[in-house]
C-alpha cells in the first residue's frame, strides 16, 4: 500500500490532469511560437516584512474628506490676496451705505471673498448630497430627498454666484434699478 501511495506522489504533472498552465497549453499547441527554449520562470520572492517601531492609528476618511474642505475653504476665500493686497474688509458708496461687493471684477473685499467661498461649500456639499444618494437605491424616497437637497443646493449656490458676478459687471445693477423704478 505505500508503493501505491509513493506511486501516486511521483506522478509526473502531464499525467495529472488539468495541471497544465496556459502557457505550457499554447507552448504545446504552438511551438514554432515558443520553442523548446522558452519558459515561465519560477520565482519565489523573499517576503519582507518591515518591522514599525510604533504602530500609530491611521484617521477615518471622514476626517480626510474634513481636513480637504478646511482647505479648500481657506484657499477659496482667497487668502493669498488678502495677504498680498490687504483689501479693505467692506466698503461703501459715495452716499456712505456699505458695499460688500467690490465694482470691478479685478478686485474684492474681504467680505465678498468669505461670502463667495461660502456659497462655493455649498455647492460642493449638494455635488456630496448628489453622491450619498445613490448609496439609498432601495430606499427610494431617502434617494429622492437627497436628490433635491443637493440639486437645490447647487442651484442656489450657481444662481447665487452669477447675481454676484453680475454686480460686479453692473450688468445686474442696471437691471435691478430698472426693475425697482418700473415698480
Amino acid at each position: 500500500m505505500s508503493n501505491k501511495s509513493q506511486s501516486s506522489k511521483k506522478r509526473k504533472k502531464s499525467e495529472v490532469s488539468g495541471s497544465e498552465t496556459v502557457l505550457e497549453k499554447m507552448k504545446s499547441k504552438t511551438p514554432w511560437i515558443f520553442g523548446e527554449s522558452l519558459r515561465k520562470p519560477k520565482i519565489k520572492f523573499p517576503s519582507l516584512k518591515a518591522r514599525r517601531a510604533i504602530d500609530l492609528p491611521s484617521p477615518s476618511k471622514n476626517l480626510g474628506l474634513i481636513l480637504i474642505f478646511i482647505v479648500l475653504f481657506v484657499l477659496q476665500t482667497g487668502i493669498l490676496y488678502i495677504i498680498y493686497r490687504e483689501p479693505p474688509a467692506v466698503g461703501a458708496n459715495a452716499d456712505g451705505e456699505p458695499i460688500f461687493l467690490y465694482p470691478n471684477i479685478s478686485y474684492q473685499f474681504i467680505i465678498e471673498g468669505i461670502i463667495a467661498s461660502i456659497v462655493i461649500f455649498l455647492s460642493s456639499l449638494g455635488y456630496l448630497l448628489l453622491y450619498q444618494a445613490s448609496k439609498y437605491v432601495y430606499d427610494r424616497n431617502t434617494a429622492i430627498k437627497i436628490l433635491a437637497l443637493g440639486f437645490i443646493l447647487i442651484l442656489v449656490s450657481f444662481v447665487t454666484l452669477q447675481i454676484m458676478l453680475g454686480i460686479k459687471t453692473q450688468a445686474i445693477r442696471e437691471f435691478l434699478q430698472n426693475l425697482i423704478r418700473y415698480y
